[in-house]
C-alpha cells in the first residue's frame, strides 16, 4: 500500500485531531465535501472545533452532522442558509459565527496557504463586516484588513489521485477544496480513485502531492442533492 494511503478515514485522522483545533473543510453545499472524513470526526468525538468552510452543510448531512452532535464551537463561513440547526444554535448563542464574504473567505485561505498574514480588500467596507477591523486608504478609497487563515488540519475531497498524492478535482468540486488544502499544517484528502504514480497528465494536476500528507478512498458515493426542486405536472 502506498505510504500516504490509509485503510479508512478514521485511521487517517486518529492521531491528528484534538479538542479545540481549527479545521479547514473543502466543498460547496454538498458538492465536493469530504463526507468520510466528516463522519470520522463525528465518530472520534473530538469537540470544541473551529471549522472554516463556505457553508455548514444541511441538517444531518456534511458538517451538519457535527453541528447536531455539538462538536463545533465556531464556524467561519460565508453562507449558512440551508441549515436549521445552525440557525438555532447561532440565534440561541450556542454557536459562535464569523461571517465572511465568499470571495474574501477563499482569499483568506489562499493567503494563509501562501504565507501571507493579511491583505486589504474593498469588500465589506461600510458594512458590519468591517466592524473592529483595521482600515486604510488607497487612492482615495477605503479598504479593510482581512487576516489570512491557516488551520491545524485541512480535510478535502478529490476525484482522482495518484499514489504520490497528486490530485485532480472534478468540475465544481474544485471550488473550495484547492485553497483549503494549502491553508493548514496537514492536509488529509479523501478521493474516489487512486491510480499509479505517473498515470495522471502532469498538466492536468490541480493540487501537487507535496500538500497531501494522507489519503483515503471514500467511494462509492451517493450523489446527494442539497435542495431538490421539482415542477408539478400540468393537468391534462
Amino acid at each position: 500500500m502506498p505510504a500516504k494511503l490509509y485503510l479508512d478515514a478514521r485511521s487517517a485522522l486518529n492521531d491528528l485531531v484534538f479538542d479545540g483545533m481549527t479545521i479547514c473543510s473543502g466543498g460547496f453545499g454538498l458538492c465536493g465535501i469530504p463526507e468520510r472524513l466528516i463522519d470520522a470526526l463525528k465518530d472520534i468525538s473530538v469537540s470544541g472545533l473551529t471549522v472554516v468552510s463556505n457553508n455548514a452543510g444541511i441538517d444531518n448531512e456534511g458538517l451538519g452532522k457535527l453541528l447536531k452532535s455539538r462538536q463545533i464551537r465556531k464556524m467561519i463561513s460565508s453562507y449558512v442558509g440551508e441549515n436549521k440547526e445552525f440557525e438555532r444554535q447561532y440565534l440561541s448563542g450556542e454557536l459562535e459565527v464569523e461571517f465572511c464574504p465568499q470571495g474574501t473567505l477563499a482569499e483568506r485561505c489562499r493567503a494563509g496557504g501562501a504565507g501571507i498574514p493579511g491583505f486589504y480588500t474593498r469588500t465589506g467596507t461600510g458594512t458590519l463586516v468591517a466592524e473592529g477591523k483595521e482600515t486604510k486608504m488607497f487612492d482615495g478609497r477605503e479598504y479593510i484588513l482581512e487576516k489570512g487563515i491557516f488551520a491545524d488540519l485541512a480535510i478535502i475531497k478529490g476525484w482522482k489521485a495518484d499514489e504520490s498524492g497528486n490530485l485532480v478535482f472534478r468540475k465544481t468540486a474544485r471550488n473550495f477544496n484547492l485553497p483549503m488544502a494549502t491553508a493548514a499544517k496537514i492536509c488529509v484528502a479523501e478521493v474516489e480513485e487512486v491510480v499509479p504514480t505517473g498515470s495522471l497528465d502532469p498538466d492536468g494536476i490541480h493540487l501537487p502531492g507535496i500538500y497531501v500528507k494522507r489519503m483515503v478512498v471514500g467511494s462509492p458515493y451517493e450523489k446527494k442533492i442539497e435542495s431538490r426542486t421539482v415542477r408539478h405536472k400540468e393537468a391534462a
